[in-house]
């Protein structure tokens, strides 16, 4: 595990920055998505658990995690345990049908947002119920979708979106169904105009709602990182996903 680079007052200072930086890019948007306070998730992946705990510290509750076996790292860390009680883990890397007991397995999940097949979405729907602290409780879960069309990209395709969303509405009962997600193309220059990614992205609810009757206020958009999540929100992202601008560089993965 990396050791901590930024020292806890320069993560609440890089955080407060994110925030103030999220405040005025909402302010910026269209009338018609102003009824949500953007969702801010630090993707702590390769981070310490004392980078978390300075980001939890300074309020950050959201957290996400590429990695299955460093999320069970850290969501069973003690300190984690013991220090942030209200911490919220978003699984955002890809998820092998295999693994899928270990990350269900971790307290405090909150949401699975890669789910990228009608297989995985059963996997996911047939193995909750072994895990839920309650009868009624469903797994939060986002479809991702491959705007980019890129091969190396993980994502349904953006001719499935509506399909794989109904599958999972009305064949996977254990399963809430919150949104759509997209990693889109790395290093989109927006002086060429909106990334052609959160565009497909907006394009693709408004698909799923006209074919499903699914309301709109209801399908969250998870899009935008570090380098365009002000950006994505103008355009009406509920959800970025930020780590170096708030961790810094991010520490080289150990094989």
């Amino acid at each position: 595990m990396a050791t901590l680079k930024f020292s806890m007052a320069e993560v609440a200072a890089s955080l407060k920055t994110v925030y103030d930086k999220i405040s005025c890019a909402a302010a910026k948007r269209a009338p018609e998505y102003r009824y949500y306070e953007p969702r801010l998730v630090a993707v702590s992946k390769l981070q310490s658990t004392g980078s978390i705990l300075a980001a939890y510290e300074a309020g950050q509750r959201h957290f996400g995690e590429n990695y299955v076996n460093e999320l069970l790292e850290k969501a069973d860390s003690p300190l984690i345990l013991e220090k942030c009680k209200e911490i919220r883990w978003h699984f955002i890397g890809n998820l092998q049908r295999n693994k899928v007991n270990k990350v269900l397995s971790i307290p405090h999940l909150y949401v699975i947002e890669t789910v990228n097949s009608e297989k995985l979405a059963n996997t996911l729907n047939n193995s909750w119920p072994k895990f839920r602290k309650s009868d009624d409780s469903k797994l939060n879960v986002m479809v991702q979708v491959n705007t980019s069309e890129e091969k190396e990209k993980n994502g349904c395709d953006i001719t499935q979106v509506s399909n794989l969303v109904k599958y999972v509405v009305q064949n996977c009962p254990n399963l809430n169904f919150m949104g759509l997600m997209t990693i889109g193309m790395f290093g989109y220059d927006i002086t060429n105009g909106p990334n052609p990614d959160f565009i497909c992205l907006i394009n693709c609810r408004e698909k799923v709602h006209n074919e499903l009757g699914i309301d709109i206020k209801d399908i969250e958009l998870s899009m935008g990182m570090s380098n365009d999540y002000e950006h994505a929100i103008e355009l009406g992202s509920t959800n970025v996903r930020v780590g170096s601008a708030i961790f810094g560089n991010r520490p080289q993965k150990n094989n």
